[in-house]
């Protein structure tokens, strides 16, 4: 039933998803990725959807949406915050950056499944592109975004005890 569900939904999926992605700012493969979990996730509680095309367009404009406010409220810092270059090379910042670097290196170790290494990668100082982590790690670059996006949250859980005791 399931592997029917996927093979007929499969098309539709990548046109709706090609079709959304764009005005996102999301890749369609990570929008794909995103609506098949959520369908497992319905299957497993609620069942197959009624009209399962209705559904599926519906999800994948919902995961656009997500996508949309994600990428809006997401802002990169313009320059460092304020005093931190003047005492940058101060020992005790510079021993307080090597224990905060000690930790998130000791969270990434303790990671499940194959976050460690994609979380490796993406702080590597050789700044890969997503196409080159994907082929170190051996997944499509579509599964990239979302599997960083769960090993992320994971490292949150993770970090947020220290942080919290810090």
């Amino acid at each position: 039933m399931t592997h029917d569900l996927v093979t007929s939904l499969h098309p539709l999926l990548s046109a709706e998803a090609s079709a959304e992605a764009h005005a996102s700012g999301a890749e369609p493969g990570d929008l794909e990725q995103a609506v098949w979990l959520r369908l497992l996730e319905r299957l497993e509680s609620e069942g197959p959807p009624p009209d399962p095309h209705r559904w599926l367009r519906s999800a994948v404009r919902s995961e656009a949406r997500r996508t949309r406010r994600r990428v809006r409220n997401e802002r990169p810092y313009g320059t460092e915050p304020a005093g931190v270059a003047e005492y940058a090379h101060e020992p005790e910042r510079l021993a307080l950056a090597a224990a905060r670097h000690r930790a998130l290196r000791d969270a990434v170790r303790r990671l499940p499944g194959r976050c460690p290494r994609l979380v490796e990668a993406l702080l590597s100082p050789k700044d890969l592109t997503y196409r080159e982590i994907a082929g170190e790690l051996g997944i499509s670059q579509g599964s990239l975004g979302p599997e960083r996006s769960r090993c992320l949250g994971c490292l949150r859980r993770l970090l947020t005890p220290e942080v919290a005791a810090g």
